[in-house]
């Protein structure tokens, strides 16, 4: 079978990729990586393959994961039913050792693991190790789901600094020994903004944010933190991609450059947001 790259073809593809390399390499990239984009174990594979990639030309990549779909799946075979409040999962005491155990646990190592596999040196930690993600109840409706008060980055940073790929599960903690569920995506946005991120990439299941959302071809490349509160107004953003943008603008406030929010179930989405012109998805900025 005929190659579709010749050797020039690649050497031409990794000498066009050295700008974005020169430009990213000692920066900071957070990535939030979960639900359904995690389902596919080819897709996860090549995600971590794209971690590895961008670790390895020197950015400092750090993996912040959810897992509903995982905990909902041990729930079921536990015999207890997932219950939604406002698109928030009720979690009360029991559904809460649940949640540490396969988030901080099983998903958590699993990624590791991946990384490891594919080249990379990778620590996986929660949001309870080093007080990471302090909280606390956000709604009594909700129990044990945690709105977040403090961050405290230094171990984040320290990994980095030891040549880890932080791997980071979004349980969190209070100062009376609770642990609490936190938004995968709200924890991303608090940690990339504590690291001044170069950039912080939302993995979701859509292209991104669309003028029509039954149209992929209406894709927004583009937009302002303005604009998108704008598109909210109007209604083109609405349902559960409401508090995706949210997230994004909180990050953006809190110091990160810009976000991203991209089909994860595209193969190298990352890569190609990272290394290329065209990029993927839609990106967020301030201005």
């Amino acid at each position: 079978m005929e190659e579709l790259f010749t050797n020039a073809d690649r050497a031409e593809i990794l000498t066009q990729a050295l700008p974005y390399i020169r430009r990213y390499n000692g920066k900071v990239v957070v990535v939030k990586y979960g639900g359904n984009a995690m389902i596919n174990e080819h897709l996860k594979e090549q995600v971590m393959e794209d971690i590895v990639l961008l670790w390895l030309v020197g950015v400092k990549v750090v993996l912040v994961h959810g897992g509903g779909p995982e905990i909902s799946d041990i729930m079921g075979k536990l015999g207890k039913k997932p219950e939604f409040v406002d698109g928030l999962r009720v979690t009360d005491k029991e559904t809460v050792d649940i949640v540490q155990m396969v988030l901080a646990g099983k998903v958590n190592k699993t990624l590791v693991n991946l990384l490891e596999m594919k080249g990379g040196k990778a620590m996986g930690i929660s949001g309870i190790d080093g007080r990471l993600i302090e909280a606390e109840m956000k709604d009594d409706r909700l129990g044990y789901v945690g709105e977040i008060k403090k961050v405290n980055i230094d171990a984040v940073f320290d990994l980095l600094e030891k040549g880890y790929i932080p791997v980071i599960s979004t349980v969190g903690c209070d100062g009376n020994g609770n642990t609490y569920n936190i938004n995968g995506d709200t924890a991303a946005a608090f940690i990339a903004g504590a690291m001044g991120a170069e950039r912080l990439i939302m993995m979701t299941d859509i292209a991104g944010i669309l003028r029509d959302k039954d149209d992929p071809k209406t894709l927004i490349g583009e937009i302002t933190i303005k604009e998108a509160s704008k598109l909210k107004e109007d209604g083109v953003i609405s349902g559960g991609m409401i508090p995706k943008v949210d997230c994004c603008i909180e990050a953006i406030h809190r110091g990160v450059k810009n976000v991203v929010i991209m089909d994860g179930r595209v193969p190298h989405s990352i890569l190609m947001e990272i290394l290329t012109d065209e990029g993927a998805g839609t990106m967020v900025t301030r201005r």
